[in-house]
């Protein structure tokens, strides 16, 4: 039994390729379910951003899961293997392990130590717990892939400065015009996103803040904490026509602004107006690009951006890899400690608290029994558990630390509902 990742992230596929298999909302859900019904796969986590979709999975034969979820993207994405292939990255047991932790960390990130990472990473985890598709080993991983992103960002400074997707749209849009101030920001979505692009926008100078999402409430919220206006999601025409900079972040999964839209705003407005989208799939169309007046800058320029800033952080970046060594050395030590005594203590733990239940369960029928005849009932009991035990137990000791005492460990974790 392996522990495996298989993705394509943003350095490995272009915006179009990564919009093909984002995964989003209840959709995640039965991903996870989808893929833990495969033959292969005993768990698995989707981990799904604006950057990258990954697979993480326990997989009970590496070459049978990565069938299984290479078949999963391209019927994701409605891809031919041969079209996946250039873009899909893998790897397994220690690699893959340190891959989630980098990943934790920020080091692959578009952004260099970016802090909204963290927040997905959990988020992914705890889709994959409601969907059950996250047990003993990748809980086990995922917990301690927060720890490593919580070490790398309080002992390093891998998270100063830009650290997030939307302060670096805003920084990339702030390059691009020189200044902010006195310009009119049209900012759709009020999600994390959409937050975040809001205050770095305050940051950046920007006085001239309006705000739209679907759900108004949210946009009217987040306006009065930037000191901005709100305008409903379909008068958004309305202000496209006077906007200088559009940054739109919304999850909808489809485009929302189209050139036909944008084209009629700004019929007779000559001054230029900026698109940044960092949506995934994009809320605008590819093709508002063409209109006279507009650039449209998407994740790829962001990208690009923000490499430009990598060598400054390359110290910062060592540091963080040796965290992530040491705690995939972690991580190995405790998945191997939990396959012997602890777990054997909680399996008898648990026989136990079976006997005495049932013991409880017949106290009736066992009342009118002498004292002697008691303990007779209760050794007898004792020795059928501890006999019904033994030979696995000492399996769980022999086996520990082999890849075939890890497969032991989790499936009696999961038989007997141990954690």
């Amino acid at each position: 039994m392996s522990i495996v990742v298989i993705g394509v992230n943003h350095r490995t596929g272009p915006i179009d390729f990564l919009e093909r298999v984002a995964v989003q909302g209840e959709s995640l859900g039965k991903a996870i379910t989808g893929l833990v019904s495969r033959p292969n796969i005993r768990e698995a986590v989707v981990l799904s951003t604006c950057n990258r979709t990954e697979v993480y999975a326990v997989a009970e034969r590496f070459h049978g899961a990565y069938a299984d979820i290479r078949d999963f993207f391209c019927e994701l994405g409605g891809l031919h293997p041969d079209d996946l292939h250039t873009h899909l990255y893998s790897q397994h047991d220690d690699a893959a392990v340190a891959h989630l932790f980098e990943v934790a960390s920020g080091l692959e990130s578009a952004v260099l130590g970016e802090s909204e990472i963290l927040g997905q990473v959990r988020s992914a985890w705890e889709t994959a717990q409601s969907e059950g598709g996250a047990r003993a080993t990748l809980n086990l991983l995922f917990r301690h892939a927060l720890e490593t992103g919580k070490r790398a960002r309080t002992e390093t400074s891998i998270g100063r400065h830009t650290a997030s997707v939307s302060h670096a749209a805003v920084e990339m849009a702030t390059e691009r015009l020189g200044s902010l101030r006195g310009r009119r920001v049209l900012v759709v979505g009020a999600g994390d996103m959409g937050e975040g692009v809001a205050v770095a926008l305050v940051g950046a100078g920007a006085n001239d803040i309006v705000v739209t999402n679907r759900t108004e409430t949210r946009a009217a919220q987040l306006a009065d904490r930037v000191n901005g206006s709100v305008i409903p999601f379909d008068r958004l025409g309305d202000v496209l026509g006077s906007a200088d900079v559009l940054l739109t972040c919304t999850g909808s999964g489809s485009v929302l602004i189209d050139s036909d839209q944008v084209a009629a705003a700004r019929r007779g407005v000559e001054q230029p107006l900026l698109v940044v989208d960092i949506a995934v799939p994009r809320d605008v169309a590819p093709d508002v690009e063409r209109l006279p007046g507009v650039t449209v800058l998407n994740l790829d320029d962001l990208r690009d951006w923000a490499a430009r800033g990598l060598a400054q952080r390359a110290a910062e970046a060592d540091r963080v890899r040796e965290i992530v060594g040491e705690e995939v050395e972690r991580f190995g030590m405790e998945a191997t400690a939990r396959q012997a005594a602890p777990l054997v203590a909680q399996l008898h733990e648990k026989a136990e608290a079976v006997r005495q239940s049932e013991l409880e369960r017949f106290g009736n029928r066992l009342a009118s029994l002498e004292p002697a005849q008691r303990d007779a009932v209760d050794a007898v009991t004792k020795g059928i558990v501890a006999k019904l035990l033994h030979q696995l137990s000492v399996r769980l000791k022999d086996d520990a630390g082999t890849p075939q005492g890890e497969r032991n460990a989790a499936a009696v974790r999961d038989l007997f509902d141990l954690g």
